[in-house]
């Protein structure tokens, strides 16, 4: 049983409520007069044969994520880039950017390198940390460091762009380093 106000406490109610204007009269849905019955359940007859369930369709399975790591590169390729002798067409940074502004951003930036004619996109995107993917949220924090930089490789994946990315190498330490990727695009065919 709810408690009653006191003479105080119903004085302040009638004050207050006397501040209130009421809002538009809308029409409160009819209430049903009895409760809604409910069937009971069938007995159970023993030795009686179940009905089969339809055989429900398979889920469809998600296309299949493509992995840089195996990504082959001609090993003149390889060479040069490790040893920092190429130089990108265009770099993008993708620090101070949101997780969904950064995806964003990096899939203009490979829609112009590719009209362009670009080959070499460096990506800046900021030291990738020891399992930046599964830290904690952190108070204060928008997010934990280098969750841009490990979200990556998932980006270029699913991105409109995939079929003209060759592969995804670590950049030199004259390009960033650890902080930065090299993307390579699909050279485009002259007709």
């Amino acid at each position: 049983m709810p408690r009653r106000l006191d003479p105080l406490e119903t004085a302040l109610w009638k004050k207050v409520a006397a501040t209130v204007e009421p809002l538009a009269k809308r029409h409160a849905p009819l209430e049903s007069a009895a409760p809604p019955t409910v069937k009971p359940p069938k007995p159970v007859v023993r030795g009686a044969a179940k009905p089969a369930a339809a055989p429900r369709a398979p889920a469809p399975l998600p296309p299949p994520r493509r992995t840089w790591a195996n990504s082959t590169l001609d090993g003149h390729w390889d060479r040069r880039l490790r040893k920092g002798l190429v130089r990108p067409d265009m770099s993008i940074d993708l620090h101070g950017h949101t997780l969904a502004s950064a995806q964003a951003v990096l899939d203009e930036a490979i829609a112009r390198a590719l009209i362009s004619g670009a080959r070499v996109l460096l990506v800046v995107a900021g030291r990738l940390r020891p399992g930046a993917d599964r830290l904690p949220q952190m108070h204060g924090d928008p997010r934990p460091r280098g969750v841009i930089r490990a979200s990556l490789p998932d980006w270029l994946s699913v991105s409109p762009h995939a079929d003209q990315i060759v592969a995804l190498r670590p950049a030199h330490i004259s390009h960033g380093g650890g902080g930065a990727v090299y993307v390579i695009l699909r050279r485009g065919r002259e007709d």
